[in-house]
């Protein structure tokens, strides 16, 4: 499914709506699953974006709406707005969410910005979470993902349980360290001479 094919099918203003910042900033944060399609990614993807990164939200306003009806996988993620905004940033990080499955916990990182998704993983286990880089099942490394059509062609997808989610939702304090590792991470990578 693209992004026509979901625009046919369900209303702007009702079913879904976007938000998107364009700050000129050589960072995007993007969550193409935002809103009640995976709930929480929103929150996480705007405390990311701070007041300098760009930010993109694709948004299901209906709670309690089957995930799948509004879920446009990553690959095939083409609204305009978003491919506009992500093609003009040298790095397009992908704010998502996954289900717990056996692990409540564990951000799983991917993406083909290996050394940026690295560096976030790290920042992320120093500010307390779990974080791993590889033997997940999301690796994010498509050369159509969204994350992956920045002007670097190399990005970062976080995919974050829903426990964990929920948790950072409900608390501010705990948002700001998962923010704040991410960011760090970020400009610590834009800083390095080859990389802004």
């Amino acid at each position: 499914m693209a992004f026509a094919d979901l625009a046919a099918e369900k209303l702007q203003g009702v079913d879904y709506d976007f938000l998107v910042l364009d700050r000129a900033s050589t960072v995007a944060i993007v969550a193409p699953h935002g809103g009640w399609i995976e709930h929480g990614t929103s929150q996480l993807a705007t405390a990311v974006a701070g007041d300098d990164f760009s930010l993109y939200l694709f948004e299901g306003l209906k709670p309690k709406r089957p995930h799948r009806e509004l879920h446009i996988p990553s690959e095939y993620f083409d609204e305009n707005q978003c491919v506009g905004l992500v093609s003009k940033v040298q790095i397009a990080i992908g704010m998502h969410g996954r289900a717990d499955g056996d692990d409540p916990e564990t951000i799983w990182l991917g993406g083909r910005g290996k050394e940026l998704r690295d560096a976030i993983a790290l920042a992320l286990e120093a500010s307390g979470f779990k974080a791993i880089i590889s033997g997940h099942r999301l690796p994010g490394e498509h050369k159509n993902n969204i994350c992956n059509r920045g002007i670097g062609r190399a990005g970062v997808q976080l995919e974050v349980p829903k426990t964990l989610r929920d948790a950072l939702v409900a608390n501010a304090e705990r948002r700001a360290l998962f923010s704040g590792a991410v960011r760090k991470a970020v400009l610590e990578h834009l800083g390095k001479p080859g990389n802004a």
